[in-house]
């Protein structure tokens, strides 16, 4: 059985190792601590990165999904207000037809003063028509122009859909488009129009006329009320899923990323120690020189 020979070079150069590899460790600790991270390269943790790499990517998607539900948010309460107010024109314009069908209470002035506020009504209901959301009219479609409906009323938009992804397979169109809310080439404006005329000419037959599609334009606009609201509803849900789930992959990326500062901290101390006492050690087995072996 042979004897190992263990030279003083031998024993320097590992306590040299066990030295480097303390202030390694000791570097690595205070690295965390710092950094309040476990993994700062993926040499860390080959595993752990790659899932982390994953958690990331989940983030960025979800994050993405928020925008987009903000935004039609945004889009579908603007589409609700201009609606809102549409509604109460025209049911303004509801009431000023059946008191102008009253024809035989009305002086020419009576009947001129409700004409004249059925004409204000009408240009206002195109004004708010025409009502935007980041410089894009709601009710105009995806049309590329500044309004959804022209100034002698007639419609400018298209019918195309507004659609955004709020989730995983989930789009949801987030406007309306005008001839939906108006009826066809903008034909409640033109009964307007009409009933205006009917009521200055005392035309009772025409007046009545005129109050039975105020009253179709006020269920329709109604029913595109309730079919916005009912999409707020189904985008706003979609939001708050996606903030949960955010909250969710946050967490769950923490757990792989993040320190307990605590602990590190500790790491830290104990390396501490464990480097001076590797250093006390070095010292003692290098401290020999080539005079003490020749003596």
């Amino acid at each position: 059985m042979g004897i190992s020979r263990v030279t003083h070079t031998m024993l320097t150069q590992r306590s040299v190792d066990r030295l480097q590899g303390s202030l390694g460790r000791l570097a690595d600790a205070q690295e965390k601590l710092s950094t309040g991270k476990v993994l700062n390269r993926p040499s860390d943790s080959p595993a752990d990165t790659a899932a982390a790499m994953r958690l990331r990517a989940g983030l960025r998607q979800q994050a993405q999904f928020e925008r987009n539900a903000s935004d039609g948010l945004g889009w579908l309460a603007q589409t609700d207000s201009t609606l809102q107010s549409m509604t109460s024109q025209l049911q303004r314009a509801h009431q000023l037809a059946i008191a102008g069908a009253n024809t035989g209470g009305l002086s020419v002035a009576g009947r001129e003063a409700i004409a004249t506020e059925l004409e204000v009504l009408r240009s206002s209901l195109i004004a708010t028509a025409n009502q935007t959301y980041l410089d894009r009219p709601v009710l105009g479609g995806t049309t590329a122009g500044g309004v959804a409906v022209n100034p002698d009323g007639s419609v400018a938009g298209d019918s195309g859909a507004v659609v955004r992804t709020i989730g995983e397979g989930i789009k949801v169109r987030v406007n309306l488009d005008a001839t939906q809310v108006v009826g066809p080439g903008g034909q409640i404006f033109t009964q307007l129009a009409a009933l205006a005329n009917a009521v200055r000419a005392g035309d009772t037959t025409a007046i009545g006329e005129g109050i039975t599609a105020v009253k179709a334009g006020v269920e329709r606009v109604v029913t595109a009320q309730a079919d916005a609201g009912t999409r707020y509803a189904q985008v706003e849900k979609a939001y708050q899923q996606s903030t949960d789930i955010e909250i969710s992959l946050r967490t769950r990326l923490s757990d792989i990323e993040d320190a307990d500062l605590a602990e590190a901290s500790i790491e830290v101390s104990t390396q501490e120690v464990a480097y001076q006492a590797a250093l006390a050690s070095t010292a003692r087995v290098i401290q020999p020189s080539l005079l003490d072996f020749l003596r």
